[in-house]
Parts: C-alpha cells; sequence; structure tokens
C-alpha cells in the first residue's frame, strides 16, 4: 500500500520515509491533490518560487504503474511564471520506475537548496543524494546518457539559468513536466537530476486484469482511435479546419500552411513510432539537426502556425532546441511571436520575422542562454516582456502564463475555461471548445458547466494519477480501480474530491493573492477576428464578467473568487483554511447573472 512520503531535504543533505496521514490519502488520494494538500500546509504565503523554502514535489497516486496507457507524476510546486500554485505532468519510463522503486510512497518531497550541481538517487525503497559536478550546464539528452540504466527527470540548461517557464525532462527529453516552470525551481535547488535505478512493478492478479480490460477499452474508445491514428499533433489540423487555430502571434485563425506541417506531414517524416506502454501508439518520432524529437500538437500549433513556419522538418528542429533546453514550447512559440509583433510596432529592435525558422532558433538559444535583454525579459515570460517594453496586447496570457494556441473567439466557453484555470492559461484543465465549435453558440448555464464539471473530474484522475485521454474511458472516476486496491468510494463521492482539490488549489492562490483581476479576459480577445466565414468575432467583455459571475457562483465563491466558508464546510476543508486564507464574503444585493453565453459577431 502507498502509503508514505519520501522527503528530502538538499540543504541539510538528508533523505527519510514519513506516514502520510490517512484522512489526507482519503480525501486527497495523491497525485495533483495531496500535492496541493501539502504545498497548501507547509509553503506560507509569499514563499520565494526560487527560494530554498519552495517545495518541488514528484507525485505519484494510488494506481500508479498499473494503469494502461501512459503513466504519468505530477509535479507540483508554487510557479516561478505565475507566482500560484503549479501542476504538471509527464509520461514515459521515469514515472513507472519511480513507482516500482518506492512501492509503498505516494510521492517525492523536496525542499532546500544544495551547494553545488546534485542529483537524487533513488533506489528501491530509499535514496541519496550525490554530488554530480560534471553534469552542469549539460542538456537532457546528456544527463540521460550518463546512467544509461536509469530513468531520469532532469534540469535543462534553461532550468539552471532559471527560466521561469523551463521544464523537467525526462527520458532524454522525450518527456516533459511543461508549463509553469517547474525545471527553474529545479535549477533554483541546484537539483540537476532525479536519477531512478529500480525497476517497474509487478500488479496483483485483480489489476493485472482490470488492465487488460480497460487496455482493450482505450483501444475501442473515439479517444484511444483518436490518438492512435495521429497522436495529439492531429490537433493542428482540428483547431485550423474549424478555425480556432492561432497564427502569426494570434493575427488570424486559417493557415495555408497547416497540412505541411499536421499530421499526415509527422507520419512521413517518423523514423519510429512510440508505445508508452507496449500497447498503444503514442508519438512519431523523427531526426533533425537540432537531435531526435517527438513533436506534439502544442509543437506544431506553437512553434508552426503560430510562427507562421510552414516547412515540418524546421518546426521539428524548433521543437527539438525546446527539449534539449528543457523549456516549455507553448511558452516559448508565444515569446517568439510577441517578439516579432513587438519588434513591427518598434516596442523592441529585433531582427526576427515570422515564417523565418532561422532567427527563431537564434531567439529560443538566446532566451535560453538569457543572452541580451529582451531575451532575458521573454526567459521570464511574456508578461515580464510587455510590462517591461510594451506590446501587453500583443499576445495573450492569463495569471501571466501564455495562452495555448486555441483562440476562443469562435468558442466563449474557451475564454472561461482559460480565465479561470487554476495554473493560468491552459486548455488540459477544460476543453469545452470541442463542442462548442460545432454547436454554435451556447447559453452561458451550459458554458459554465462545461468549464466546471471537467475541472472537477481532471482533479480527481490527476490525483490518481491518470492520463486524462485514458480518463476519458473511466464511468466511474477510477473507483473499479480502487476497489481493486481495497480504498472504496463511489463516484459521487470522488467528483466531489475533485471539487475538493480544485477549490483548496484556489484556497492557496486567494492566500497568495489572486482574486478576480487574475481570472480576467486578455484584451487580445476582445479584438474583432474574421472567422473564415465573413465575420468579425470577439469575445464579448460584459457577456464575460456575467459568465464569471456565474462561475464564481456555481463554484461557491464570492465575487472575488474567494470560496465561502460553508463551500469549505461542505467539501470538508474547514479545518484546513489557515488564518493566512481570506475566505468569502456575501454581497448585499447580489442579482442573478443573465442566461445569454459568452461571444459576440458583427
Amino acid at each position: 500500500m502507498r502509503d508514505h512520503i519520501l522527503r528530502v531535504n538538499l540543504t541539510e543533505g538528508k533523505v527519510g520515509h514519513e506516514r502520510v496521514p490517512e484522512r489526507w490519502r482519503r480525501r486527497f488520494l495523491g497525485g495533483k491533490g495531496l500535492g496541493a494538500r501539502y504545498l497548501y500546509e507547509e509553503l506560507n504565503a509569499g514563499t520565494d518560487p526560487l527560494g530554498p523554502d519552495n517545495l518541488l514535489a514528484f507525485m505519484l497516486g494510488p494506481l500508479s504503474g498499473y494503469l494502461p496507457g501512459e503513466t504519468r507524476y505530477a509535479a507540483v510546486t508554487k510557479s516561478p511564471l505565475t507566482g500560484g500554485f503549479l501542476d504538471s505532468y509527464a509520461g514515459g519510463q521515469f514515472p513507472v520506475r519511480l513507482a516500482g522503486s518506492l512501492p509503498n510512497c505516494l510521492g517525492v518531497l523536496i525542499t532546500g537548496r544544495a551547494d553545488e550541481s546534485v542529483a537524487v538517487h533513488v533506489r528501491k525503497d530509499g535514496a541519496d543524494i550525490v554530488a554530480e559536478p560534471d553534469l552542469a550546464g549539460t542538456d537532457a539528452e546528456a544527463v540521460a546518457d550518463a546512467f544509461p540504466d536509469a530513468a531520469v527527470a532532469c534540469a535543462g540548461p534553461a532550468g539552471e539559468r532559471e527560466v521561469r517557464y523551463a521544464t523537467i525532462a525526462s527520458d532524454g527529453g522525450d518527456h516533459h513536466a511543461g508549463r509553469g516552470g517547474a525545471g527553474a525551481v529545479m535549477g533554483a535547488k541546484n537539483l540537476k537530476a532525479v536519477v531512478v535505478h529500480g525497476e517497474t512493478g509487478d500488479p496483483s492478479a485483480d489489476l493485472a486484469r482490470l488492465r487488460d480490460e480497460y487496455a482493450e477499452t482505450y483501444g475501442e474508445h473515439d479517444t484511444g482511435r483518436w490518438l492512435a491514428a495521429g497522436a495529439t499533433i492531429e490537433s493542428l489540423d482540428f483547431a485550423d479546419e474549424t478555425d480556432l487555430l492561432a497564427v502569426c502571434g494570434w493575427q488570424e485563425t486559417e493557415f495555408e500552411g497547416a497540412e505541411a506541417i499536421g499530421v499526415e506531414a509527422a507520419k512521413e517524416a517518423a523514423v519510429e513510432r512510440e508505445y508508452p506502454d507496449g500497447d498503444h501508439p503514442g508519438g512519431f518520432r523523427v531526426k533533425t539537426d537540432e537531435g531526435e524529437t517527438v513533436p506534439r500538437g502544442a509543437t506544431a500549433m506553437t512553434l508552426g502556425a503560430g510562427l507562421g513556419i510552414d516547412n515540418f522538418d524546421d518546426v521539428a528542429a524548433l521543437g527539438a532546441l525546446c527539449d534539449r533546453f528543457g523549456m516549455d514550447v507553448i511558452s516559448v512559440g508565444n515569446a517568439v511571436a510577441w517578439a516579432i509583433r513587438a519588434a513591427e510596432a518598434d516596442y523592441v529592435e529585433f531582427d526576427v520575422s515570422f515564417g523565418d525558422a532561422a532567427t527563431a532558433a537564434s531567439l529560443i538559444k538566446r532566451i535560453a542562454a538569457r543572452e541580451g535583454p529582451v531575451a532575458d525579459a521573454l526567459a521570464d515570460g511574456v508578461a515580464v516582456a510587455a510590462e517591461r517594453y510594451g506590446g501587453e496586447e500583443l499576445v495573450p496570457t492569463v495569471k501571466s502564463m501564455a495562452v495555448p494556441s486555441y483562440d476562443p473567439r469562435r468558442a466563449g466557453s474557451m475564454a472561461l475555461a482559460y480565465a479561470t484555470s487554476d495554473r493560468g492559461g491552459c486548455h488540459r484543465r477544460a476543453r469545452p471548445f470541442e463542442k462548442e465549435v460545432f454547436d454554435g453558440e451556447w447559453s452561458l448555464k451550459k458554458q459554465v458547466r462545461s468549464v466546471i464539471t471537467p475541472q472537477n473530474v481532471r482533479s480527481v484522475l490527476w490525483s490518481l494519477p491518470a492520463d486524462d485521454f485514458l480518463g476519458e474511458t473511466f464511468d466511474d472516476l477510477g473507483a473499479e480501480w480502487l476497489a481493486a486496491l481495497g480504498r472504496e468510494y463511489d463516484s459521487e463521492e470522488l467528483y466531489r474530491l475533485g471539487e475538493r482539490v480544485w477549490t483548496l488549489v484556489r484556497l492557496f492562490n486567494v492566500r497568495e493573492g489572486f482574486d478576480r483581476a487574475d481570472d480576467s479576459l486578455p484584451a487580445r480577445f476582445q479584438k474583432p477576428l474574421p472567422d473564415g466565414e465573413g465575420r468579425r468575432v470577439r469575445v464579448d467583455p460584459d457577456d464575460f464578467e456575467r459568465a464569471l459571475d456565474r462561475y464564481y457562483a456555481a463554484r461557491g465563491w464570492d465575487p472575488d473568487g474567494r470560496p465561502f466558508a460553508e463551500t469549505l464546510d461542505r467539501l470538508d476543508l474547514d479545518g484546513v483554511v489557515d488564518d493566512e486564507t481570506p475566505v468569502g464574503e456575501r454581497a448585499a444585493g447580489a442579482g442573478s447573472a443573465s442566461s445569454e453565453g459568452i461571444g459576440s459577431t458583427e
């Protein structure tokens, strides 16, 4: 049974185990939920994300290593990019072997800062801290090559330079805990790598049976078939066909070069196909001048269409650069797009242009090295660069995190999903655009429900933790799997658990000073844009504010986004909240929201 945590204090050089309180395991499971509980408990408000007191958690869960599909771990910390809660996920061999090496642990909690570059070496049921000065400055592939018989998660050169959207790269850069800067937290701690020497674990007969059954179901499910056909890179083709694709720095929604960098181009260029769990196909591995890489949907959308680059080899090479340096491709693509548009608008002087892969590659390298004032500002994020030089309206951010390349001006529910995302501009918490774009404009009630429900559901799945694509095949949010481990839940209780986790993260962010202003609509989305059908579409700001009111009310939060005391009581969080966290206050005479949806056509 997984009921312990492995603690590592880099300052004191100490490693030890401790038991996780049963109440915590029951109410938060593992992964995102348990990571949020530890983060809220152990960090003081205002803790420097790049200071030694920040906590970096490599979280597993009760189902780690057992599920079909791609086993994942959750990197949980306070984000140096947003200043708020961060959970980021990665798959591959690292979480599988971490789970096998620590069969009684729900994760590894790391605090402090080492005096020199170190690695935490995890072996069967334990770990030690080892100085690794020769690894300093090396990229993800070189770190993996240094430990050929182990599975490695590391900070790349960008993380060591504290680029605020640096990733934690694993399996030589094939997989990344990508958004929000967990790699910068590693770099600030002088933690170069976590090296896992143990092997994978063996499931019980009941779990093996469930795995076989669900693997078959997954393979036959629409989501499983979609991933088998084209992996996530097909997302570019979908976004382009539905006029959702952000092109050339959010100036258009159709890209003439989409076919040249989409799923068919990936298939043609691939040297092999990934099989993360041995059964189900994953991404397409390709070779580039910058090394091998597995381009994802975000690679093609943000580094390709987002930068106006229509050559697949060039796009893949830019993705390989990000893999090697350990940088989030969405943040990088938006940073380069901002630099191009800012140069065009005379905010900065910089030699980079849309459609030019060579100058984009040069800028990416400069950002990773923090070389020059503009690149240095961009290493802190688009929001920082725009504050320093101007051009806030050029590229959208939410909570200082650059928004992925799905433009919400044709699907207003996605604007609400971006704004209310707990870690900043993110499409993985809720993706209502997948349906709204075909249904036409939704009512306000439907838009709010289409955002809240998946936010809660994914908070459960990521506390198991399960790949959210696999989770789409669950009828009971994983209750059957937990029962096989002797943990009895029903789907209603698990859904409430997801709501509890989401609300706990909100408490963390509120304690850090987040409020309604941080759930705001980026100015870019208020500007009309041709939608391919002769109309000009935008997100109407008044409609958006009404939707946000309705969202807060449905969550049991006040108009500033602070959970009410009765909400905390209903979710069994009343004994969790501390004196530093302001709770919601009832506004006198509050009216009801309109039932109309978000969006406007002209």
